[in-house]
């Protein structure tokens, strides 16, 4: 396996397509809601398959603010808070004001929402055990590495489609092709 880094032209005419047509195959399987209502079957909770995502986003991104959980889901935050307030009545999940700006209210998870959020971890668990059964050991764990790198990148400064604010607090999205502006040495 050769470990050379292609070329820009190389990239674009081939593996780049083959990469985003996995992805989209991928996020279209997750997104099905199928999949939410199989894995809530098989954690055995009682939990309607709306609130599910939600759930599971304050879980791993808790505290969060409902404006970000609902940009994470893809929902109307209005929708998301009435949703939350479901949880909330509930017992899985409580709202909090934020310790940053006490404007913005935050969900968190309770003690009965990560006992849930656990058995989903286990149905999930199981279910990739049968899904990865005939994978060689070493490409699982290759697999893994780059996925976490991927969306490492994905998640970073260098990512042209990720918003971030400049020195004035202004949401600005680079364009696609263009480094950063690297801070010169006065800035720093």
């Amino acid at each position: 396996m050769s470990s050379r880094k292609p070329s820009g032209t190389a990239l674009l005419q081939g593996q780049l397509r083959r990469l985003h047509g996995a992805m989209v195959d991928i996020v279209g399987l997750m997104n099905r809601p199928q999949l939410d209502g199989a894995l809530i079957e098989e954690a055995a909770i009682p939990l309607d398959r709306a609130l599910f995502p939600l759930l599971v986003g304050i879980e791993r991104f808790g505290p969060i603010g409902i404006v970000d959980l609902a940009d994470r889901v893809g929902r109307d935050h209005t929708t998301v808070s009435r949703q939350v307030a479901k949880l909330e009545s509930l017992g899985l999940a409580a709202r909090q004001n934020s310790a940053a700006d006490r404007r913005v209210r935050q969900a968190v998870m309770t003690e009965k929402g990560k006992a849930m959020t656990d058995r989903v971890d286990a149905a999930r668990d199981r279910i990739g055990q049968a899904l990865f059964e005939g994978w060689d050991e070493r490409d699982i764990h290759e697999l893994v590495r780059l996925m976490l790198k991927f969306a490492d990148t994905l998640k970073s400064g260098t990512n042209p489609l990720v918003e971030s604010e400049n020195d004035q607090g202004k949401r600005t999205r680079r364009a696609p092709g263009r480094r950063p502006r690297r801070p010169s040495v006065e800035a720093v």
